[in-house]
């Protein structure tokens, strides 16, 4: 297929809500996992990242097939855990839920700085996004992995060229953190209903 490698993502996305308007746990998930190959194009960078976004996608996805019909939304996999007290334990879904969507807040905020700072190393806009998204969630040992591993961030470039493909790459850039961050908002605010939305790192 033509296109950029946002172009699946971009297509996913218009898939993810119900008629209802509810987000449906498949499709968003598949979303989540059509940007691991743009994580890829990283390199070393972030491979941290990638493990994160897709041991948690894997959860929740075990969770989901376990009974699809239950789980065919999203939010009742958190709701499930709520009702049973374990919404807080680290290998819950609620956990894997919130990890994966502060993830993705990360890489949205990571593609608008390539898209706003023409002037910014890949690692200026690596660093920048990772203060507003995660570091506050992580402790001192993730944070410091994580500085680490941006030193290693490829060069801003070249990696644009890899994604382009054969499209138009600021245009789909634009339109996936345009259509893709409403969700991510979706997500905190329903975890936030429950308080669940402030669980750091250990």
């Amino acid at each position: 297929m033509e296109g950029t490698v946002f172009a699946p993502a971009l297509e996913g996305i218009k898939h993810v809500k119900s008629e209802q308007g509810e987000i449906l746990s498949q499709p968003f998930l598949d979303v989540c996992k059509h940007i691991l190959p743009v994580i890829d194009k990283f390199g070393a960078a972030m491979a941290l990242v990638k493990a994160d976004i897709g041991g948690n996608i894997s959860r929740l996805e075990s969770k989901y097939t376990s009974n699809s019909t239950r789980f065919n939304y999203l939010y009742s996999l958190v709701q499930v855990e709520v009702e049973t007290k374990t919404a807080k334990s680290s290998s819950s879904c609620t956990n894997g839920l919130l990890w994966l969507t502060r993830a993705m807040d990360f890489l949205v905020a990571l593609f608008q700085n390539l898209l706003d700072h023409e002037d910014w190393s890949m690692s200026q806009a690596c660093t920048d996004a990772y203060t507003k998204t995660l570091k506050k969630w992580h402790g001192w040992l993730a944070s410091s992995s994580f500085t680490v591993a941006m030193k290693l961030a490829p060069d801003r470039k070249k990696f644009m060229e890899v994604l382009q493909g054969g499209g138009d790459i600021k245009t789909d850039i634009q339109q996936f953190c345009t259509t893709f961050s409403p969700l991510l908002e979706e997500n905190h605010k329903f975890l936030a209903r429950f308080g669940l939305d402030d669980m750091k790192a250990s």
